[in-house]
């Protein structure tokens, strides 16, 4: 139960770092976020990641794309897949985002450099 309790804890923090970092939804900047490191999945398999409702996804991304910041577009492949990919002002808001929050995180340790990694990986591994 001292590991859920953890998690919890760590997801809120992690929230509010990322809010104070910029005026901007967590959703919004997550789907920029995978749009750029999953650029060649299909749609279905980001809305699958982020753990939406298509529909929500849908709405999201129709404002993204009107204002510039996305690209959907027929996979090369699979036509019947859409992929997402980030223009190049979607690029520079995600690139301002994390600027701001290497700024509020300021310089860390190696210590916390690799706790980070472990955490990332753990939890790659079992979600």
């Amino acid at each position: 139960m001292e590991r859920a309790k953890k998690v919890i804890e760590i997801e809120s923090l992690t929230e509010n770092l990322l809010k104070s970092c910029k005026n901007s939804t967590m959703l919004r900047l997550k789907v920029l976020y995978f749009a750029s490191v999953y650029e060649n999945l299909s749609v279905s398999m980001i809305i699958e990641k982020l753990g939406l409702k298509k529909s929500n996804f849908a709405l999201l991304t129709a404002e993204l794309e009107k204002e510039g910041l996305i690209q959907i577009k027929q996979a090369e492949i699979d036509r019947r897949c859409r992929t997402i990919s980030l223009t190049e002002k979607g690029k520079a808001e995600l690139a301002s985002f994390e600027e701001a929050l290497e700024k509020q995180l300021g310089a860390t340790s190696v210590e916390v450099d690799k706790a980070l990694d472990t955490l990332m990986n753990f939890l790659n591994k079992i979600v």
